[in-house]
């Protein structure tokens, strides 16, 4: 596989190193994150929702953290302890997974909620005043300075 240097392209700017992180890291894809699997949806304005299919996990056995622009979310199966079976054919997967998601500036986890095996985790996007685009009115400049003509008024003699 072919991998791009992008330290001279660090060199000349600022802040932009996550996003050449991220182009690196598609160069390099990883064929394992396949489970569980996932919808990302737009729900309204600046509204975002994230639902991934986590059949057979309960709620103490998942756990979704948010640091640094990045949300995780990881489900970890308990062991089944009080069963003495043996399957003829297990087809629900008890693997452990961790899915991460790259989240966008000013994107905030409003909820998680889990029902019927379905994780939803609900997310806001919302850009503070100083963020915003605002429009700046423009001012004609006057060309020349005006002249100011002046009248000399006599005085009258008594």
């Amino acid at each position: 596989m072919r991998h791009v240097d992008f330290s001279p392209l660090y060199r000349s700017t600022v802040g932009f190193d996550r996003l050449f992180t991220m182009l690196d890291s598609l160069g390099q894809p990883d064929q394992s994150q396949t489970y569980p699997p996932y919808n990302i949806e737009r729900t309204g304005e600046s509204t975002y929702r994230i639902t991934m299919a986590v059949a057979g996990f309960d709620e103490s056995e998942l756990s979704i953290e948010a640091r640094e622009h990045t949300l995780t979310v990881k489900g970890e199966k308990g062991e089944d302890k009080g069963t003495d079976s043996h399957f003829l054919y297990r087809g629900i997967a008890k693997r452990a997974f961790e899915r991460r998601f790259q989240l966008a500036d000013h994107v905030e986890i409003q909820s998680a909620s889990l029902k019927n095996g379905l994780l939803h985790i609900d997310l806001l996007r919302e850009i503070p005043e100083a963020a915003k685009p605002r429009r700046i009115d423009i001012v004609a400049a006057q060309s020349a300075p005006k002249q100011i003509e002046a009248t000399q008024i006599e005085a009258a003699a008594n």
